[in-house]
This record gives C-alpha cells, structure tokens and sequence, in this order.
C-alpha cells in the first residue's frame, strides 16, 4: 500500500519544511521509489490566487490550471515530475467542499461538525494521490507551525490517519528550530522541546526531527533532543543552513534521512540513489566560468518570492552555460521619470527580463525600459505582462500610435493594441477565472523561439485575462514585430519576436514554472547565452577591439 510521509513545523514559520520535503522526496525518488508531494495550507483563501504577492510570493500554477503554493514549484524543480490540483489544498477549499456537499443534503440531516466531517474531507484530500495506485510514497507538507489555531483541524487528521493505517505506514518528520544564542555562546534545546511537547498535547509523536540550526549539533545534543522528545538518537537529523538549496538532497544524504525513513516505513533500501545528474548541476552552478548580470524589472520586487521562479530559472539556465547569474532587481516605478536615469540603473546589465503582474502601477516604467533595449540591443525578454508592454511600446513608438496600451490600463484608449480576452470579458468573480493551465503553442521555423526549444509544437503554462489583439497584428508584423508562436485552436499570439535585434523575445505565457533542475527552460538558456553575448561584444567594444 501507499505509504504517507507528514512533514510538520515547530517554533517559526519560514524553517524550510518544503525545501526538507522536496529533498527527502528526491532521494526516495534516486533510490527507484515513486514519490509525490502535497501542500495542505492553513488559511481560509481557496487558492492563492487572490492573494497579494507581497502577501504569500508568487501564484503556482499547474499544468492543469490550478493556482497553487509556490512550494509546488520547489516540488517540481527537484522531482521533475508535474503536480496537479490535487497537490494543494487550503482550509478554504476544504470548507467550500464541506458546506457545498450540506447544502445538497449530502449530510443526512445530521449536524456538521470539525470533528468528523472537516477531519474527514482532510483525510479524503491527502489520500486522493495515494488512492491513484501511481506512487509509493506520498509526503504531505502542512503549513504553518504547530501551536496555531488554524492547523489543529490538519493535526487531527494526522492523528485519525496515524491510527487508521498503522505507525508502518504513516510517518511524522516534525521540522524544528535549535537557535544558537551569541551571548551564551551555546546552541539551545528548549524551543525544540517545547515545539514537540505542543505537537504532543495534539496526540501525535513525531517519528523523525529535523533539526534547523546555524551550527553543528554535537552528539550530546542529540542525545539531550531525543532523551527529552521521546525519539531515537539516529532520527535526530541536522539540518545546517547551506549555501544554496540544491545543496540540502546532499546534506540529507550524508545524515541518512532517506535510510532511516525506510527503515521506519519497513520499505526495503533498494539501492544507493543516484544523483549523478544533481550532482553534475550542482559542479557547474559552484564553478561558474563568467558572469553575467541581468536586471529583473518589476513592481514586487521587495519580496523576492514574488518572483521565486523566475530566480530559481536564472540559477537553472546559469548552470547549463556554465555562467553566474546576477539578477539586479528595478523596481519599474523608479524608471518613471528621467530617461537618463534608466541608461545609469541598466549600465552593467547585459540583459533585461521584464516581469509579470497585474495593474497599472509601474506600467509606464515597464515600457520606458522595453524602448531602452529595444534602441540599445539589449539582450530583452518579457513574460505576460512584460510581453504585452513590449507590444504596447513597439506601436506607441515604432507605429506612431499615440495612446496606443492595453484596456487593463486604459479601457477607452483609441488603440487598444492589447485587449481582455473574449470570454473575460462576463467574468466577474476573481478567483480561478484567468485563463489557466497549459496550452499548445506552433512556432514559425528559423525564429528565435523554434532555435531555443529544437521544436515547433509547445505547450506552456498561462495564466492572464489580456491578450494581443488579433486586429493590429498585420500591422505590428508588417512594422517588424514577428508573432513567431500561436496557439492552434484560438489563434492567440503567443509569442513575439522583434526582427534586426540580438534578442528580443515576449512570451504570453510563463516559461519559468516548468524549469527543472534536470530540464532547465531552454528560453531562459538561451537569454543567459544572449546576455553572455552581449557582454562578451560590450567589453571587446569597450577595449578598442573589434566587435
């Protein structure tokens, strides 16, 4: 049967518990086990997807279209497996489901309580994976901390599944805290013991602790963590701050995690995992050959999180060319005003990403620095928003079409060259209406797009409202920018390309969420390999050598 991993957090928020997931889930995965990783998240929002970047990062999305926690992303870049609505549930959906199925009298009559009928659907969602008969293993993340009011319905369940299926095949990790205090000059035990404690008044015992710390814990340590905590010295795990997460497989390999799992899920250690191709990434992301430095121009840019994929891309795409990527971040406002300041913020770039997101705020910045490039050959490329305004700047500025924009920021403009698409337009609820998912896409041959990905046939993920309008397209081509990828079915320009520029790239879709480790996304490889370019010719240039 399907064995069920939980992994729990004590003391604070932000200890990592997706990055532990997604690790342990890798070396499962290395040693011939097939795994997944679900995401059960506290708060009462349905999906993330009305929530405030600044609020919870970015907005995850599936190739099924679900908006999901931005672990998912972590989840797919270490696994290199696709996950699906069924690999984030909130209380928010869990709660809509409950009182949907009341309303319909699915019920009996009865009274609708926490405990059983929230437990139950808890319990309902966590096997859903499980239950497909595709996987060995399920690890279940639990968001927030233990101790919070909010996740005693999701420990509840743990305890029922904990019981039902049998300590065999249902194990706790709990992620802990174990703080070094300088005055002291000594690590601390007590929060941990504490957090345990709290996650015992709830009835469950976790198997395994990992523990988060700036320091080595020393063995005296393990032995006082799992005296006091009621665990084995083996199942007290070190979990060091590392120098970059794609280090953390490797530190817990070297602590055993995966072995000492199976051994409790009395799962037979198949083989040594194979991480020979992790390790080959990791070899050349620690031994970059040059450097470039892109700027990432966008309007979240105080919470990097809110762009999480489009970093961890660059450190993907980085490490196929054998180069460090600097990301710079612009805020887009501050290339508002002075055109002069805009040539002073991108001196040292060598390429530009403009970046995703939604409303008016910033958009004049956006567009300032698209004309910029665009004028300089500066190595450009624009995701969904970023990608419209540089079609809003190419018929403002090369077409002549004054007050030319998208109806998101001016929906009476007299050039409505970007427009909400057709079937939005009725739309009035917020949540879960964008145009979600994964779409096809055909590329035209000999364009950049078609020599990035070695194919014609595509398929990406969307999600936005707005869309190029169809009407000036024969006009923006005409004027030389290419629409090099549409969609089949809709005939959505999903891709443009300016013509007599190094590389200039705006893709309607979001490339960043489906780069892996193991596959980085090839449009980010070659704007690295752009960039490097460019910079290579910008210093031959600068030397009095020709380019």
């Amino acid at each position: 049967m399907t064995k069920y991993i939980f992994v729990t957090g004590g003391v604070t928020s932000s200890l990592g518990k997706g990055i532990i997931s997604a690790s342990l889930a890798k070396l499962l995965q290395a040693r011939g086990f097939s795994v997944t990783i679900q995401k059960f998240d506290p708060y009462i929002n349905v999906d993330p997807g009305t929530l405030n970047p600044y609020e919870h990062g970015e907005c995850y999305v599936t190739d099924d279209g679900a908006e999901t926690d931005l672990d998912l992303g972590h989840y797919e870049r270490f696994l290199n497996v696709p996950t699906s609505q069924s690999n984030n549930v909130t209380t928010g959906r869990v709660y809509q489901t409950v009182i949907e199925r009341e309303r319909q009298g699915g019920y009996l009559g009865k009274t609708v309580q926490v405990v059983p009928h929230i437990t139950d659907e808890i319990k309902r969602r966590i096997q859903i994976l499980g239950n497909t008969g595709k996987f060995n293993i399920v690890i279940t993340e639990l968001g927030g901390t233990v101790g919070d009011i909010e996740s005693l319905p999701y420990l509840e369940s743990l305890r029922q599944m904990r019981w039902e299926l049998g300590a065999d095949n249902c194990l706790v990790i709990h992620l802990t805290l174990i703080p070094y205090l300088k005055a002291a000059k000594e690590l601390k035990t007590k929060p941990t013991q504490h957090s345990v404690k709290e996650l015992l008044n709830t009835g469950i015992q976790p198997d395994i602790l990992v523990c988060r710390t700036e320091h080595p814990i020393t063995m005296d340590i393990r032995r006082k963590v799992g005296l006091f905590c009621n665990v084995d010295i083996n199942s007290v795990i070190e979990a060091m701050d590392a120098e970059t997460i794609y280090d953390v497989p490797l530190l817990m390999l070297e602590e055993r995690l995966d072995s000492t799992v199976l051994t409790k899920l009395r799962l037979p250690d198949r083989r040594e995992p194979d991480l020979t191709r992790w390790k080959s990434f990791l070899k050349k992301l620690k031994n970059p050959k040059t450097t470039v430095n892109i700027g990432l121009v966008g309007k979240y840019n105080e919470l990097q999180d809110a762009y999480k994929s489009i970093h961890e891309s660059f450190v993907h795409a980085g490490a196929a060319n054998e180069c460090k990527v600097n990301v710079v971040p612009i805020h887009s406002e501050q290339l508002e005003g002075d055109p002069e300041e805009i040539q002073q913020k991108f001196a040292g770039l060598h390429g530009i990403l403009v970046a995703p997101g939604f409303g008016e705020r910033g958009i004049n910045g956006k567009i300032a620095a698209i004309k910029y490039v665009r004028q300089n050959n500066i190595p450009f490329f624009g995701i969904c928003l970023g990608m419209q305004c540089a079609v809003v700047e190419f018929a403002q500025h090369i077409l002549g079409l004054t007050g030319a924009a998208s109806t998101e920021v001016n929906p009476d403009g007299p050039y409505p060259v970007i427009n909400m698409m057709e079937e939005q337009k009725k739309i009035t609820n917020k949540g879960g209406t964008m145009r979600l998912g994964a779409f096809e896409c055909e590329l035209k041959r000999k364009s950049k797009a078609a020599q990035a990905y070695g194919n014609l046939k595509i398929s990406e993920r969307h999600r936005h409202r707005y869309e190029f309008n169809n009407e000036y397209r024969e006009q923006i081509e005409q004027a030389g920018l290419i629409a090099s990828g549409i969609n089949p079915e809709s005939n959505l320009v999903e891709i443009v390309e300016l013509k007599d520029h190094p590389w200039f790239v705006g893709v309607q879709f979001h490339p960043e969420l489906k780069s892996t480790v193991e596959n980085p996304h090839p449009l980010f490889v070659h704007f690295v390999k752009a960039a490097m370019g460019y910079q290579k010719g910008h210093e031959k240039n600068k030397s009095g050598n020709p380019v």
